[in-house]
């Protein structure tokens, strides 16, 4: 049976003191109270508004004994925690159709580890008809009442994640559990790169409360991407004013079965498949800020994160040898990037957080050098690395994100700038990233929060060509300097500026630890 434990949501009332003593103190309308077996034991079971509550029905002592308390601590679970509901039956293999009802089962989302969840149930046994579906529909009516939980989602499901194990994973883990919440799913497999952009582009979504992507940071990039570009369409907005945007018109779910997975580490605090599709279920959405990068006036595309010198470097040496398994690609372009490791002579000039006291101004204006006065700033020099974060960017290499400190829709980037040194003290910097130290503590690493940055290189040292390369492998350095922007290889031959969208998108999930709204069950024994 449920049992209270520290920090639940599920336990005895008695054990967590109330979080809002002036709503703890408004009674709670009842609108179900009856009897049911809950862990083999009789309960007092009441249905309000809020929560079911139930507590333990004891025995009567014996004549003589003292008659204390016939009722066992308070036990409840929080209504917005329930994520379906069945009819309990009893099934005879030699009498089809002649079942026999035991009552009723919760389908619920517990709380396994932090930011961990998992789906459970909870069984309210009477074997009386009448009385199981009054409560019946009474919890169907309450479901119906969570207005922000979808109940039609378009899939899309890349094959070419990671270890290509995107397919089983939607059908074995995810789609059971959407099935049992009621949620109608159209699923469409993409055949190559750039197939959601077109897809979403075209396909009818009226009828649709989200789009979920099954892939890695690349695929629910590039949906997120093509939700955006389709707004801007649909409201008639020239995407060469790129200030004037508007936010994408459904939200967007990712079930994480990528390499990396910032994205679901950022947005669930784990890559977990189970958690990220519970999230989907209870309709737990976040609006998240959004950054363009464009080039000569020109979108050349929308994303999260982004890496310039020796990040995008590696991941063009990286996208040469795709035949390699994920790991070893990504060990073997390190270690070749470190190798020949150059620095990027680069002018950045970049608008500090918190300059608003013009933005309108700032909307009218082509000239981002001319906004806010003196808040802007422009450093020259020889770059080693230079990183763009909207969102934290945890991961398995980078367990405290490669931006700690930023949150999902602060309304800022991280800007971190390492300068040219050793590459001894290169590789020790990098190190840092997989343990607790600080990774910005480094006399040639410099860090700021920023609101838009402009990166200009002035020559192309990629340090690559084709004949260093081998066979006829076409480098980056060809069509212009590389990018890795959200897991994906962009190429810009000149000037890119970077600007943040605050809350441009909605986004499924939220790390429970940052979520106040996110109330989930916890541990049933």
């Amino acid at each position: 049976m449920f049992r209270g434990r520290r920090r639940s949501r599920v336990g005895a009332l008695e054990e967590a003191p109330p979080e809002n003593p002036k709503a703890a103190a408004e009674p709670e309308r009842v609108l179900l109270r009856g009897i049911f077996e809950i862990g083999r034991e009789s309960c007092d079971v009441a249905l309000g508004e809020r929560a079911l509550r139930w507590r333990r029905i004891q025995p009567e002592l014996p004549a003589g004994g003292t008659r204390r308390d016939l009722l066992g601590k308070e036990e409840s679970l929080e209504l917005e925690d329930i994520f379906s509901v069945k009819l309990k039956r009893r099934c005879w293999a030699k009498h089809p159709g002649r079942d026999t009802l035991l009552g009723i089962t919760l389908f619920i989302c517990l709380k396994e580890q932090r930011n961990k969840l998992k789906d459970s149930t909870l069984d309210l046994i009477n074997f009386s008809e009448d009385h199981c579906d009054i409560w019946f529909r009474q919890f169907k009516k309450i479901l119906e009442g969570f207005t922000s939980r979808p109940k039609a989602l378009k899939i899309l499901l890349n094959p070419q994640s990671h270890r290509k194990e995107s397919v089983q994973v939607y059908y074995e883990k995810v789609e059971p559990l959407l099935k049992l919440a009621g949620i109608e799913t159209d699923v469409t497999i993409t055949e190559y790169e750039g197939h959601a952009l077109s897809l979403l582009d075209e396909c009818e979504l009226r009828g649709f409360d989200g789009v979920v992507c099954v892939g890695g940071d690349g695929s629910a990039s590039e949906a997120a991407r093509a939700l955006l570009l389709r707004a801007q369409k649909n409201a008639g907005v020239e995407m060469d004013c790129i200030p004037t945007l508007v936010g994408a018109e459904l939200p967007l779910g990712l079930i994480p079965a990528g390499s990396t997975n910032a994205l679901a580490h950022s947005l669930f605090g784990t890559p977990h498949v189970v958690t990220a599709t519970m999230h989907i279920i209870l309709g737990h959405i976040r609006s998240v800020d959004v950054c363009t990068f464009s080039s000569a006036g020109k979108l050349l595309r929308f994303g999260f994160s982004a890496m310039f010198g020796f990040g995008g470097r590696t991941l063009a040496l990286a996208e040469k040898y795709r035949w390699m398994c994920p790991s070893q690609r990504r060990d073997f372009a390190v270690i070749k990037a470190l190798a020949k490791l150059k620095p990027e002579d680069c002018k950045i000039s970049f608008l500090l957080a918190g300059c608003s006291q013009n933005k309108q101004e700032r909307k009218s204006q082509r000239s981002p050098e001319s906004d806010c006065g003196g808040h802007w700033q422009t450093i020259q020099g020889q770059f080693l690395n230079i990183s763009i974060m909207a969102i934290p960017c945890p991961c398995s290499v980078a367990p405290r994100g490669f931006a700690p400190d930023t949150r999902l829709h602060n309304g800022s980037m991280a800007l971190r700038i390492v300068r040219n040194t050793t590459r001894s003290e290169f590789v020790k910097h990098l190190k840092r990233y997989s343990s607790v130290k600080n990774q910005f503590n480094f006399p040639f690493v410099e860090t700021y929060t920023i609101e838009e940055v402009k990166i200009h290189p002035k020559s192309n040292s990629n340090g690559c060509s084709p004949q260093e390369e081998g066979g006829n492998h076409t480098t980056a350095s060809e069509h212009g300097f590389p990018w890795n922007v959200d897991g994906d290889l962009m190429e810009a031959a000149s000037e890119v500026h970077i600007r943040l969208h605050p809350r441009l998108i909605r986004l499924y999930g939220g790390s429970l630890e940052e979520m106040n709204d996110c109330k989930v069950a916890c541990n049933c024994i």
